[in-house]
């Protein structure tokens, strides 16, 4: 059973819940602070990480599974978030640059039928980012967070599914390794910073960015057959040809 959506909108309003989405905010302008121009998707619950990217794309949209909930965003702009089923997205095919899943694939009761009707909708050579719960963190055993309800990953697991989807892992971080509790949200910049050297297995979450592959197939055309001329005897010089 997914999070309604006023549960999450509520952690995002917290303290801790702010810190969380610096901390992961950070990641995702690492790697995709070139994605001016381009089409982006956010499943799950997205919204708060799409805001800042909202000025840099050409078009950001929201999908919210039905199970979840759906919130008007963004605020004070013409709507951009839709209610869907998660293994039926409302787009056509290879409409997006840029994916992103948050809240998404832990409680979905597919992972994999999930992301490849996202592979579904990315454009050839597109990215998606995946941020889940890391299965040797605490923040996966906090039942005060969002993150602590649904299936936590490990690494290889979360690229065996990615695979399985048809899309390929490329690239992998870490994040938000404070205690999954207001008091040390004012800390999380420390935490993040030794965090990362010292503590790197125990992170909060895990964020994989996989691509779309795409193969150029060579078509069997078939085959011509040989243009084949009548002989002709060639002529000695200075005869000629008796008439037919």
């Amino acid at each position: 059973m997914r999070r309604d959506v006023l549960e999450l909108r509520a952690f995002y309003a917290s303290p801790l819940g702010q810190a969380a989405r610096d901390m992961v905010l950070r990641k995702l302008y690492e790697a995709w602070d070139t994605a001016r121009g381009l089409d982006m998707l956010g499943v799950g619950y997205a919204t708060p990480y799409l805001d800042p990217f909202e000025k840099l794309a050409r078009r950001t949209v929201a999908a919210m599974p039905a199970q979840q909930g759906v919130e008007r965003w963004p605020l004070g702009a013409p709507n951009r978030a839709c209610l869907s089923g998660e293994l039926t997205l409302p787009f056509p095919n290879a409409l997006f640059d840029r994916v992103l899943l948050i809240h998404a694939l832990e409680e979905s009761d597919n992972p994999t039928a999930l992301l490849a009707e996202v592979r579904r909708v990315l454009a050839p050579s597109g990215r998606v980012i995946i941020a889940v719960a890391n299965r040797r963190g605490v923040w996966a055993r906090a039942e005060s967070t969002p993150f602590g309800y649904g299936r936590p990953f490990t690494k290889s697991q979360l690229e065996e599914v990615v695979r399985d989807a048809g899309l390929e892992p490329e690239a992998w971080s870490r994040a938000v390794y404070a205690p999954p509790h207001n008091l040390f949200a004012n800390y999380a910049d420390v935490f993040e910073a030794v965090g990362a050297r010292l503590w790197s297995p125990i992170s909060g979450l895990i964020l994989l960015e996989a691509v779309k592959q795409t193969f150029a197939v060579k078509p069997k055309g078939a085959k011509a057959p040989a243009l084949v001329r009548p002989s002709i005897r060639p002529v000695p010089v200075g005869a000629t040809r008796e008439p037919a």
